[in-house]
């Protein structure tokens, strides 16, 4: 495993178009042409253990994107700050990127030390990460018909999970980037001249690539792994690429066979398999409840977990493989400074440790909440407007109850610093006395968090009370399996196809009323359904599972593509929809408006008292809809002319773009004009 990993981390330096260096974080060198010195792929990819190895290797960076980047999550991260639902949130660092309208550009981020807008974002990891999956998939269906073997139905179980994985990755980069280059193909020499391809040719070619995978890779139920890409998986995807293509009945029809006749179910109940009490009940109570228990580590790769569709396997007793998800380190607030203050004028929450003789683990926020540094906040839609239906705050929804322990709110806390005259009080965020702020910095430190979706326990940390950091226990995260796909998504697909075929469907409703019922919601739909309340129940049911802003950017597509109106009555264009600039509230996508309706952006600078970023101003610009394509790749490209995204510099409409796949394919073998 270890020689094959080191094969195709050579391919990647090697055959990457343009030549560019995307194996290290550290470098964006270019390489000369002499791939063929440093491994002998013939061996390598002539047998079925070196095919699976290198599948492995697919499947391994297909988690990456949740649980990695510089340790800090960034990559999920940065998905979500260009939504309505999160915003960078490390005020210390004074290129925070908040003002995005004005920070990002073209040359704003490349990986290096140089430009890395301090590290709040990961939008260089996408491109360089997300080319880098194609490459491997790209091996698996260079090499696999040579493979004696063999049998042809063994080799295309093996195309469609490599199809799988490079559809994944082309249908990220469309709506991150737009027109990007098409890389099919394993190359003997880079090719440095590329011509962007357009978004719609890409998704043909995905959804043709998907629907043979749907045709030839297995069921779950036969293969027996947990983690491989599976047919259920390859449904989800090729709905998604019917609805980003316009085929929404063909998406339905997906769905239809996930939801009705693939075996699968929504986990109900009131609890499900082991129960994680989280960590120390004697400071936060989980009351057992369902919600609770599906999201927990050791639940969700249970075989009787039938709403499993795949999930990606992060823990166990290979600790190598697998890697941290330090969630409660970047997720929650930071709390335990002076920054947060008592009425008295103390600090009212201190990170009290266990091997200290006035350890009380009544207040042991610590370990029940984790020691955040909120790198990443929720916006005060995700926290309080989203969860109204019709019109009514829904407090019987189990995703959103604090009573139940799924949720933390500031006034869960209690005042722990005993020297306080406070000590045992909630805090707050005001001094009811006489109005005086107690926090100083809000957006670092006064949030929060679904607690059920966030928290993570580490047995290692936790028997560690005497070492020099083990003793505060699993305050950072953990080794945690996630979910990648999962029934209730297939529901809210299903609802999202028939909403654009007729928004007048009376049974939309009812698969978002499956989800809600579940959750033990009050409030259920009764009237007719907008897309505002699809893209809703996708945020409450899906948070820090979807790839929010990939999702919001494929609606947006949708809506110009059906012209069906979203929540306010606009409809859209496909001529202009994504060519627009501008951070007033008019116009713009889908994406852009609900950013301008639900999110902090656009509304002027934030007074606050942090080291670094005293007034953040968070801007975002109708051209953000795509991010601009990286300098580095257009420089690399030089016998050729990729096409930049409207409204950065560079941009010129003029720039020729294949607008086939079949064409960009037969071109990839050209390296030279």
């Amino acid at each position: 495993m270890k020689k094959i990993t080191q094969q195709l981390h050579r391919i990647s330096l090697a055959l990457l178009f343009g030549g560019t260096l995307l194996a290290s974080s550290c470098s964006r060198d270019f390489l000369n042409p002499d791939p063929l010195s440093f491994y002998e792929p013939n061996t390598t990819f002539n047998t079925r253990s070196g095919l699976e190895s290198a599948l492995a290797i697919c499947d391994r960076h297909l988690k990456l994107y949740w649980m990695t980047d510089h340790n800090e999550m960034l990559a999920l991260g940065t998905e979500y700050i260009f939504s309505e639902l999160m915003v960078a949130a490390a005020t210390d660092k004074r290129n925070m990127l908040a003002d995005i309208a004005n920070m990002l550009t073209p040359t704003s981020d490349d990986g290096s030390t140089q430009h890395n807008l301090d590290r709040t974002n990961s939008l260089w990891y996408f491109w360089d990460e997300t080319y880098k999956g194609i490459m491997y998939a790209n091996t698996i269906i260079h090499y696999v018909d040579d493979v004696e073997e063999l049998d042809e139905a063994t080799k295309n179980m093996f195309k469609g999970r490599a199809y799988f994985h490079r559809a994944f990755r082309y249908m990220a980069l469309v709506f991150q980037y737009g027109d990007v280059p098409l890389v099919t193909k394993l190359l003997e020499v880079p090719k440095q001249n590329y011509r962007s391809t357009e978004r719609e040719a890409i998704l043909q070619m995905i959804t043709r690539d998907m629907e043979l995978a749907v045709e030839w890779v297995p069921d779950q139920s036969e293969i027996g792994i947990v983690g491989m890409v599976n047919k259920g998986a390859c449904r989800m995807l090729l709905a998604k690429c019917y609805l980003a293509i316009g085929e929404y009945a063909k998406a339905k029809a997906q769905t239809d066979i996930l939801i009705d006749q693939s075996g699968y179910a929504l986990i109900q109940g009131d609890e499900f398999g082991t129960f994680n009490d989280g960590g120390e009940p004697r400071t936060w109570t989980i009351t057992r409840n369902v919600i609770w228990d599906m999201h927990r580590a050791e639940n969700k790769l249970r075989s009787d977990n039938r709403e499993l569709i795949m999930g990606m396997p992060n823990r166990g007793a290979e600790a190598e493989s697998f890697v941290k998800m330090l969630t409660m380190r970047i997720l929650y607030p930071f709390v335990f400074d002076n920054r947060l203050q008592a009425k008295d004028g103390r600090q009212a929450l201190l990170n009290i440790r266990r091997n200290t003789a006035d350890y009380d683990p009544e207040y042991d926020y610590m370990r029940a909440f984790g020691r955040g540094i909120a790198t990443f906040r929720p916006t005060r839609f995700q926290m309080t407007g989203l969860w109204r239906v019709n019109g009514v705050m829904d407090e019987t929804d189990l995703r959103h109850s604090s009573e139940a322990g799924n949720w933390i709110r500031m006034e869960d806390y209690r005042v722990n610093n005993k020297a306080s005259t406070e000590f045992g009080n909630p805090l707050t965020l005001f001094n009811p006395d006489n109005g005086v702020l107690l926090c100083s910095d809000t957006i670092r430190r006064w949030f929060d968090v679904p607690h059920y979706k966030f928290y993570l326990d580490d047995p290692v940390a936790e028997a560690n009370i005497i070492g020099s950091d083990g003793h505060r226990g699993a305050t950072n995260g953990g080794n945690a399996d996630w979910y990648l796909y999962r029934l209730a998504e297939a529901y809210l697909l299903r609802a999202e196809a028939k909403y654009y075929m007729d928004p007048n469907d009376g049974t939309i409703k009812d698969d978002l009323n499956a989800v809600r019922q579940r959750a033990k919601c009050t409030q259920l739909y009764t009237g007719p359904v907008t897309i505002g309340d699809i893209m809703n129940e996708r945020a409450r049911e899906l948070y820090w599972e979807e790839w929010r802003n990939v999702e919001l950017k494929r609606v947006s597509l949708c809506l110009a593509r059906s012209g069906k109106p979203d929540e306010w009555g606009n409809t859209y264009s496909l001529d202009n929809y994504d060519k627009q600039s501008g951070t007033d509230p008019v116009g713009g996508s889908y994406w852009y408006q609900r950013i301008v309706h639900y999110s902090m952006y656009n509304k002027g600078p934030i007074e606050i008292n942090a080291p670094g970023n005293s007034s953040p101003n968070y801007t975002m610009d109708k051209k953000n809809m795509h991010w601009p394509i990286p300098n580095s790749a257009i420089t690399a490209n030089i016998k050729g002319q990729l096409s930049q995204n409207y409204g950065y510099d560079g941009y010129n409409p003029a720039t020729p773009k294949w607008s086939n796949w079949e064409d960009a394919v037969a071109d990839e073998e050209r390296t030279e004009d």
